[in-house]
């Protein structure tokens, strides 16, 4: 089967945000199909290395397809961006002119079925970014008990109806995949409207089977380490419980005197962007450089 085409998010915004120069060092903590690596290996040659991590080992694979050409200046890590630091600094990418942090679900992931991180299309209750290890949803979905699960979908989520979705999961358990799920919440629900009621539930088993947000809580702090003065952070989020978290340490590094915050507000996806691919319409970009 044909790989989907990699759409980089916010694409010329992120090469902007980044300011790249030939010969500079970059990290991508969440290199995906390599669609922005690709950008910043491009704009940093003659010499510019990069160093990218990701916790998907098939994303790795299509990403150094795509990026054979630069194999002398890349280096490939099957690791958490909450390892950034160590892998940083084992594989000699401290003093970084620009990082790079892509939070959430990829279009290649939300493409493939077996991964089971869309209800669009019948697939397992997986949602690990890294399938080979790990708790799986169907264990959460099966195993957790109803108070449990609301408390899950309503902080992860931020379901108002987490109670009415959590009793509904119970009552028809076991639940094995995407499209059975999406359905038991569907008519547990009642809703109709231009968002599917499964939606928020489906976001918040994937943070909870992921551990997002403590990831990007670790992962952040230890970024702003490995920047030169002058280095760049760029961080894209696509939820509300992301990008307050990424405002809020920003926020906290500048009053520090560590980071100046290049966007008052974030930026996004122009009108164009957002009719050629729907995933970048919720995407927000935060820029700061190290003081």
């Amino acid at each position: 089967m044909a790989e989907p085409a990699h759409v980089p998010v916010l694409y010329y915004e992120v090469m902007a945000a980044l300011n790249i120069a030939a010969n500079g060092t970059y990290i991508d903590g969440t290199l995906g199909g390599g669609g922005h690596a690709q950008g910043i290996l491009e704009r940093s040659s003659p010499a510019g290395r990069l160093l990218g991590l990701d916790r998907d080992p098939r994303a790795l694979e299509i990403a150094q397809q795509r990026l054979q050409v630069f194999a002398g200046r890349l280096i490939v890590v099957n690791r958490s961006f909450a390892a950034i630091g160590v892998v940083a600094r084992g594989d000699g990418f401290t003093q970084a002119d620009g990082i790079l942090l892509d939070l959430g679900l990829s279009s290649l992931q939300l493409a493939d079925p077996a991964r089971g991180f869309s209800f669009l299309n019948g697939g397992p209750l997986d949602m690990r970014f890294d399938p080979t290890h790990g708790l799986r949803a169907d264990e959460i979905v099966n195993h957790w008990s109803e108070h449990e699960l609301a408390d899950m979908i309503y902080r992860y989520g931020e379901e108002p109806r987490s109670r009415q979705i959590a009793r509904a999961i119970v009552r028809n358990r076991p639940l094995h995949s995407t499209t059975e799920l999406a359905a038991v919440i569907a008519r547990g629900t009642h809703r109709r409207g231009r968002i599917h009621p499964a939606t928020r539930t489906f976001q918040a088993l994937r943070i909870a089977v992921n551990d997002e947000l403590a990831e990007i809580e670790r992962a952040l702090p230890q970024s702003v380490d490995l920047l030169r003065r002058g280095g760049r952070l760029a961080v894209i989020s696509f939820h509300s419980l992301e990008d307050r978290l990424v405002k809020n340490f920003l926020r906290a590094q500048h009053e520090a005197g560590l980071l100046s915050i290049l966007t008052k507000k974030p930026l996004t996806a122009t009108a164009e962007e957002a009719s050629a691919n729907p995933r970048s319409r919720s995407a927000k970009l935060r820029i700061a450089v190290r003081e």
